[in-house]
């Protein structure tokens, strides 16, 4: 990340100068590393200490309360800044110094030098639908283990992306073009009792080259080493566009293949991304958990599973991202060179403590590893709750690039276009989205939210009335087309809406946020206000959005509902609500 934005500045810390609008200002080095330092830890405290030590030294001679004092005047000066009135850098008497103006980051652009691989879905040559989850599950062990062997040379197409081409009759060439690759891994799977089948070919796309062909006929056990070998093989054949070198590749073994099995079903039920299939994603993941205790991977997948559920509210968010958080760090510790596990690991800091500065860390670390689109999605996630929208849709764009066909990250972009008030960007990008896919319910329901915001109430609660259809009346789709009614004046076909919806809290969880933002145009501010209380209590990650959703704007001036935005500030993690009792965890 080589540009910080503040204001009408500019940093570039490659070139080490600072912008006003475009022109370039004279600051000597010193204030120009301290202005820096305070840039890497927004709204935090930058103590004295702290300053001493990474710019001055511990062995320096020199006055420093002087020269610190002078920094900080030359910056001010650069800035137009005040001692008394601040507006970037607030003085801590005795403490040290904190940068109090919004930040944003921009991430490096592209390489276009980058060599980018596909690698398509494995085919399932046993036939049998009930071992799709073995074929699909190993091709996205594949794409995992090929992307961790130069990040920075060699991209890997996502798996959501990769997967449109299962079964396809498209050649090498067509395929090539649609996803902007140059190399293709493509091969099959057959199994027999104990052994498995695996063949694998790499193809050059610009003239279809077969750079080398690999058969490979060994037990269960065997597989990861197969993967292994397959991810070195390629890093061979492309030893000229990879060079210098390629990352050295560790083999996360499991002890049991059973176990390996039970957690390739695990990812194969996370993958679909819906409650119910995370449910069961979380059994098969704990079984495999029991087969061998310290498989990282499969805490990874455990701790995916919970923050899914805690999202939509399968279960209450406090319960379920206490135990993702939990699975994280336990993968973390158990592979600390696992880039998924630090990536999930701030998604879910984040959902549950309301910890942003302590999340990006971990999404930084997990970018340093192997800056995949998974890490670009989520991080780019976050950044929006945190109100970054030009940095999430650079990350959100980073993700794009490796994962061109997901419909998820292309209604994460167009959700990120409705929270900086840009209607019409996410509007253009949704439509787009659903002619993609008619029934991908999560893009409707964006869109339905989106087109609340300009008064096209027709077609927002015709988009949601049909997202409420695919996705089975779920709370989350419920409570905005119930919204949207009210906002339409459609106030008692609203309360019907919210009337099933809170009807639904004997069968399952609903989360207190749900309630509320329904209530937001039918009931009074009172109502809304304590249902808002009720979703803080709940701990739910949604409420990080009270800052910047639209449906809200009518209680902005409200005392109480200012005071509970100044309890949910992700900048300063605070909490009012009990902590959970160590044996919870």
């Amino acid at each position: 990340m080589s540009q910080i934005r503040f204001g009408v500045f500019e940093v570039n810390l490659r070139t080490g100068e600072l912008r006003k609008k475009e022109h370039k200002l004279r600051l000597q080095q010193q204030p120009f590393q301290l202005l820096t330092l305070l840039l890497e830890k927004p709204n935090q405290v930058v103590t004295r200490e702290e300053i001493q030590q990474k710019i001055w030294g511990d062995d320096t001679f020199v006055d420093f309360d002087h020269g610190v004092n002078r920094a900080i005047n030359k910056l001010r000066e650069a800035l137009g800044d005040s001692a008394d009135n601040p507006r970037f850098i607030e003085t801590l008497p005795r403490r040290g110094y904190r940068f109090i103006a919004p930040v944003q980051r921009d991430l490096e652009p592209p390489d276009h030098r980058k060599k980018m691989l596909v690698v398509l879905p494995f085919a399932n040559m046993n036939l049998a639908v009930e071992q799709e989850y073995f074929s699909d599950g190993l091709t996205e062990e594949m794409i995992l283990h090929v992307s961790r062997l130069n990040p920075a040379r060699l991209g890997v197409i996502a798996r959501t992306s990769a997967m449109q081409f299962k079964n396809t009759s498209k050649d090498i060439k067509v395929i090539g073009h649609e996803l902007d690759v140059q190399f293709v891994l493509e091969g099959s799977i057959r199994r027999a009792g104990s052994r498995v089948r695996i063949t694998a070919q790499l193809i050059r796309v610009s003239d279809q080259t077969q750079l080398w062909a690999e058969s490979y006929d060994r037990g269960m056990k065997d597989v990861l080493a197969i993967q292994k070998d397959v991810a070195e093989r390629i890093a061979r054949s492309l030893a000229v566009e990879l060079i210098p070198e390629q990352r050295a590749l560790a083999a996360r073994s499991i002890s049991s293949s059973k176990g390996y099995e039970l957690y390739l079903r695990g990812r194969y039920y996370l993958n679909q991304r819906i409650e119910q299939g995370c449910l069961q994603a979380v059994d098969y993941f704990n079984q495999a958990l029991q087969e061998d205790p310290v498989y990282a991977p499969a805490y990874v997948g455990l701790a995916d599973a919970y923050t899914v559920i805690g999202f939509y509210g399968a279960i209450p968010p406090k319960t379920a991202f206490e135990k993702a958080k939990a699975a994280a760090k336990a993968a973390v510790q158990l592979d600390e060179q696992l880039s998924e596990a630090h990536t999930i690991l701030g998604y879910a800091t984040l959902q549950y403590d309301w910890d942003w500065p302590a999340a990006e860390a971990e999404h930084k670390r997990a970018l340093e590893l192997n800056p995949n689109w998974y890490e670009y999605d989520w991080y780019g996630f976050n950044l929006v709750q945190v109100g970054r929208f030009s940095e999430a849709l650079a990350a959100l764009e980073c993700a794009r690039r490796i994962d061109p066909l997901s419909l998820v990250i292309a209604c994460h972009i167009g959700w990120t276009f409705y929270f900086a008030r840009e209607y019409e960007k996410s509007i253009s990008y949704l439509e787009k989205t659903v002619e993609f896919n008619p029934g991908f319910p999560l893009a409707r329901y964006h869109l339905g939210k989106t087109y609340v915001q300009t008064h096209d109430f027709s077609r927002s609660i015709e988009h949601l009335r049909r997202t409420a259809e695919l996705a089975s009346n779920h709370p989350g789709a419920l409570s905005v087309l119930a919204y949207a009614l009210g906002a339409a004046g459609r106030q008692s076909e609203g309360r019907q809406v919210l009337s099933k919806l809170i009807g639904l809290q004997p069968h399952r969880h609903v989360l207190a946020y749900f309630i509320a933002f329904a209530m937001s145009s039918l009931f009074s501010t009172d109502e809304t206000l304590e249902w808002l209380e009720k979703a803080y209590e709940e701990r739910s990650g949604w409420i990080l959005h009270l800052h910047f959703e639209p449906a809200f704007d009518h209680l902005r001036s409200n005392p109480q509902f200012v005071g509970l935005l100044k309890r949910i500030n992700p900048l300063k993690p605070c909490f009012d609500v009990r902590q959970p009792s160590k044996s919870a965890r």
